[in-house]
């Protein structure tokens, strides 16, 4: 890499990857860390808090409503109030982070008073409709423009929020935490349905903190039902992102001359099915499990191409880069029922197949299913350029797909900042 991180990036090519690191804390765990530390009465202490923009702007609005927050080296410590959470008097800004949206939707449902949340331009036109209907239901009014509900929302909370039995129609982790953090102010259990089983991150921390929830797996999904409650203060540790590994894993792979290994990540089942895709492709990807995380090791690798099923990875967040490992393989791959995509930061679904045009794959799409026709290990990618549209997965999928390559130009590469400040420093220590 040349030059400051800053818009464009210059990426350029390395002879050979050795070395291990940490990814940030994971984002997930971070955002509810914050937020259950806030609801409970007393101070909770935070060690490996993900340093990226999304989860400082969780860190802001959790004091806007009434918590104190303090930061001593690796160790953030969050006092909510006696008296619990207020209605803040100014808007909250939820920056690029669509889990503080959503997420804040629920938990400020259970705040009475007026709540206006807003957001930045790219998260301004995500749906939050997903969120709105249910916590309706709960009796919080949720208001936004048009029929998708966007930002900004103007949220008018209700102390006496009625529980609900609730039927998640889409995959969405941060659909159920929404109505999870409602129902801990409802009267009455919340019970939360989906078909396919997401990551268990908000029921997992909310068990810690002493809440009572139980989860029940039924086919291929789950029932989640919760007793309200105040969280305890609680000591939270904060693995590793998976999806921030799932860069180096695929980085390992795909480069001619590699071996990287991602210390300590999440090892939650919903979290890794990258790792599954990635070994059925070939790749020479190891994992040692270590209490309830694992360290992964990536090297290089002959990848051949494999039929990717949303399902695997309900998040989606990996797919992007998963793309350029399709690039890298032999054969054509098939990435299915991957809608979701259009709803991220950016229309990912587009942002992944041109990504992989850029590499010189033949891609199409047939409705929800796209197909990447890879060029084989024994094939560099040429130099390229690519404009992220303001999406932090496709400029560290682009920056993966240059270094392993012959280099490339990334413009809105900034964008890193929302959830890994550092990846460029990490990924230049390894060369």
């Amino acid at each position: 890499m040349t030059g400051p991180v800053t818009v464009p990036v210059s990426i350029e090519p390395a002879p050979s990857l050795r070395g291990g690191l940490r990814v940030p804390g994971d984002k997930s765990a971070s955002h509810r860390a914050l937020m259950i530390s806030a609801l409970a009465s007393g101070s909770s202490t935070i060690e490996g808090l993900s340093p990226g923009h999304d989860v400082r702007s969780t860190g802001v609005i959790i004091e806007q409503l009434g918590a104190r927050r303090s930061v001593e080296g690796d160790i953030v410590t969050v006092t909510g109030p006696a008296n619990g959470l207020h209605a803040a008097n100014s808007a909250l800004d939820c920056g690029n982070s669509g889990t503080t949206m959503r997420l804040m939707c629920g938990l400020v449902s259970a705040i009475g008073g007026a709540h206006h949340l807003v957001g930045d331009p790219s998260l301004s036109k995500r749906p939050m409709d997903r969120v709105a209907v249910p916590l309706g239901l709960m009796g919080a009014s949720v208001r936004g423009v048009g029929e998708r509900i966007t930002a900004p929302l103007s949220i008018e909370g209700s102390w006496t929020l009625q529980a609900i039995d609730y039927h998640v129609p889409m995959p969405s982790a941060q659909v159920k935490s929404a109505l999870l953090f409602a129902g801990l102010g409802a009267s009455g259990d919340t019970v939360v349905r989906e078909d396919v089983r997401t990551r268990t991150t908000t029921e997992d921390m909310f068990a810690r903190a002493g809440i009572t929830v139980a989860s029940l797996c039924e086919g291929e999904g789950r029932i989640v039902t919760l007793k309200p409650g105040r969280p305890s203060p609680t000591a939270w540790h904060i693995p590793g992102d998976p999806s921030q590994a799932a860069f180096f894993c695929v980085l390992g792979a795909i480069h001619p001359d590699a071996v990287i290994e991602i210390l300590d990540v999440d090892a939650a089942a919903e979290r890794t099915g990258f790792v599954a895709v990635l070994q059925r492709m070939g790749a020479s990807l190891s994992r040692e499990a270590r209490d309830e995380r694992i360290s992964l090791v990536s090297a290089s690798s002959e990848l051949t191409a494999t039929e990717i099923h949303a399902h695997e990875i309900p998040s989606v967040d990996e797919v992007p880069v998963l793309a350029v490992a399709a690039a890298a393989a032999t054969g054509v791959s098939a990435f299915r029922d991957m809608g979701e995509l259009r709803l991220k930061e950016s229309d990912r679904f587009e942002g992944s197949m041109s990504l992989a045009r850029s590499l010189g794959c033949r891609v199409w799409s047939e409705g929800d299913d796209f197909f990447i026709e890879g060029l084989g290990s024994a094939h560099r990618f040429g130099r390229f350029v690519v404009e992220a549209s303001l999406d932090h997965r496709i400029v560290m999928s682009a920056a993966v797909a240059g270094v392993a390559g012959r280099g490339c130009s990334i413009s809105g590469a900034a964008t890193v900042s929302s959830s890994y400040p550092h990846f460029f420093r990490d990924l230049a220590s390894l060369q």
